[in-house]
């Protein structure tokens, strides 16, 4: 049993490294959780796969923990900020460019929710293509929905999330997607009052949001992670077993043919 649980666990050490690899896919990609699945069927044998699939879910949560502290500290700085704003004209420069750099990180905190998103469906997606034992392995997900398809419902409700708030501050998702646009938008802002205080609304509102959509996240990587560690011990269990049986053949003495009644040879 030992050496099984290290094996397992010594599977479950490479989805980290296939999280990474996958996450470097273009952000246009990520609106449909099955968009690489080819390639990497195409590039990976299945033991290839089984080692990249295995390779860390503990990192991937430590990850996530990351980024929802992260958010919560940007959110609690965008709050004082708020309350400085009451008191004053405008923020001071140095001050307001600590909030477009905040913001700036709000905008790839969603980011890397969508990657990591994105990535952990894609290996739901690849895994299925692969292997029957994992395609009819049950989950405990509502309307015998899969991870894949999860991750992307999660992916579109996070998006759509952020849209009607920046919509609701007359701003747009566009704005908020690339580096480049959220650094223009909060230039413009930040030149009136009113303007400084929307953008730290916005982004007061989205910082909210993303700590509990990553802890919604969070719950889903863990929940395919526990079933991905059960079918991968039973993988591993079924190897064992059979290499077992292989064992014991081979070692096995052949019977003895000496000493026993001869053989009446009619010609």
């Amino acid at each position: 049993m030992p050496h099984r649980c290290l094996t397992s666990n010594r599977l479950l050490a490479g989805l980290a490294a296939f999280v990474v690899v996958t996450g470097e896919a273009k952000r246009a990609e990520a609106g449909t959780a099955t968009g690489a699945a080819t390639e990497w069927t195409q590039v990976l044998n299945n033991g290839e796969l089984v080692a990249l699939v295995g390779k860390s879910g503990e990192q991937i949560q430590n990850q996530l923990t990351q980024i929802s502290q992260l958010a919560q500290q940007i959110e609690t700085q965008l709050n004082i900020y708020q309350n400085l704003l009451q008191n004053t004209a405008t923020l001071p420069s140095h001050m307001w460019g600590q909030v477009e750099r905040d913001l700036n990180q709000l905008r790839s905190i969603v980011d890397q929710g969508q990657s990591i998103s994105f990535s952990m469906g894609n290996a739901d997606d690849i895994l299925q293509q692969r292997f029957q034992s994992y395609s009819s392995l049950k989950t405990n997900l509502p309307d015998n929905a899969s991870f894949s398809t999860t991750y992307q419902s999660w992916s579109d409700t996070n998006r759509d999330t952020i849209a009607s708030t920046l919509k609701a501050a007359s701003l747009t998702a566009e704005q908020f997607d690339s580096e480049e646009g959220t650094m223009s938008s909060l230039r413009s802002m930040s030149e009136t009052a009113d303007g400084q205080m929307k953008a730290l609304q916005v982004g007061h509102q989205i910082a909210a949001q993303q700590v509990a959509q990553v802890q919604k996240l969070r719950g889903l990587v863990s929940q395919q992670m526990t079933m991905m560690g059960t079918w991968l011990h039973a993988e591993q269990t079924d190897k064992d077993l059979a290499q077992a049986r292989r064992e014991k053949f081979f070692s096995g003495t052949a019977p003895s043919t000496s000493g026993g009644e001869k053989m009446k040879v009619e010609w």
